[in-house]
C-alpha cells in the first residue's frame, strides 16, 4: 500500500446541511461569509452578543441550549433572535456550531 492510498480525506468546513462540521474552525470573517448566505448583509451589535453567548454555551456544554438561556446570557429578549437571524438555525449556523442532530434542527428551525 503507498501513503497516498493511506492518506485521509481533507476535511471539509461544512457538512451537507451547511453547517460547521468542527467548531475550532470558525472566525469571525467566516461568521460574515455564513451571514451573507443567509442574506444578512452586516452583523451588529446585536448578531454578535448572541453569537458570543451560543458559542460560550456550546463551549460550556459540547450541546445546545435552550435558547432562552442563551438569550438571558446575551442580555437579549427571546423575540430578538427572529429579527435578527429569522430561525434560531440561522444564528447557530451562522455562530458555527456544528449539526445539533435531525430532532433538534427541526427545534431550531421552527423557532
Amino acid at each position: 500500500m503507498t501513503a497516498a492510498a493511506l492518506k485521509l480525506p481533507e476535511p471539509t468546513l461544512l457538512d451537507e446541511d451547511g453547517l460547521i462540521s468542527d467548531f475550532s474552525f470558525w472566525t469571525e470573517e467566516l461568521a460574515r461569509d455564513l451571514a451573507r448566505e443567509e442574506g444578512i448583509t452586516e452583523l451588529r451589535d446585536g448578531h454578535w452578543k448572541l453569537i458570543n453567548a451560543l458559542r460560550a454555551e456550546y463551549a460550556r456544554l459540547s450541546a445546545i441550549s435552550s435558547i432562552r438561556n442563551v438569550c438571558h446570557q446575551a442580555g437579549i429578549d427571546r423575540s430578538e433572535v427572529n429579527e435578527l437571524f429569522g430561525y434560531c438555525l440561522v444564528a447557530w449556523r451562522v455562530a458555527g456550531l456544528p449539526n445539533p442532530g435531525e430532532e433538534a434542527k427541526s427545534y431550531l428551525g421552527g423557532m
